[in-house]
């Protein structure tokens, strides 16, 4: 029923065959090695590097509901989200961030997640 022994291709007969063989293998370890280098090149910019932190904004009021949550690429260029919970609500922020760094003033926890980030291997 099953095959999985059974060879689908025949053993090189002869020094051409084996060279042909090898021919084949060098053109398909050229492929695979340029599609490697292309999903390396296209990672870069995908998330790769996630920080976060839990905080009190209020001391003596509540616990850790707070959070700032870096989300990084390759070159350390990303996002920081920022959520600040009261009793009154909820606020979220989101901040740009190019090179590990933002345009924007940071806060302590922001800094913070973005530093666990950039120290974190995904």
């Amino acid at each position: 029923m099953f095959n999985f022994f059974k060879k689908t291709k025949k053993e090189p007969q002869n020094l051409k065959e084996v060279l042909a063989r090898f021919k084949d293998l060098e053109k398909s370890f050229e492929r695979i090695s340029e599609e490697l280098k292309n999903l390396k090149k296209e990672g870069k910019f995908a998330v790769q590097k996630v920080g976060i932190i839990r905080f009190n904004p209020f001391s003596g009021v509540g616990g850790d509901q707070s959070f700032s949550i870096a989300l990084l690429d390759g070159n350390d260029n990303g996002m920081v989200i920022t959520s600040l919970y009261t009793r009154e609500g909820n606020r979220i922020y989101g901040k740009p961030i190019k090179n590990g760094g933002s345009e924007y003033l940071l806060s302590g926890e922001e800094k913070q997640a973005i530093e666990k980030a950039k120290s974190s291997k995904s």
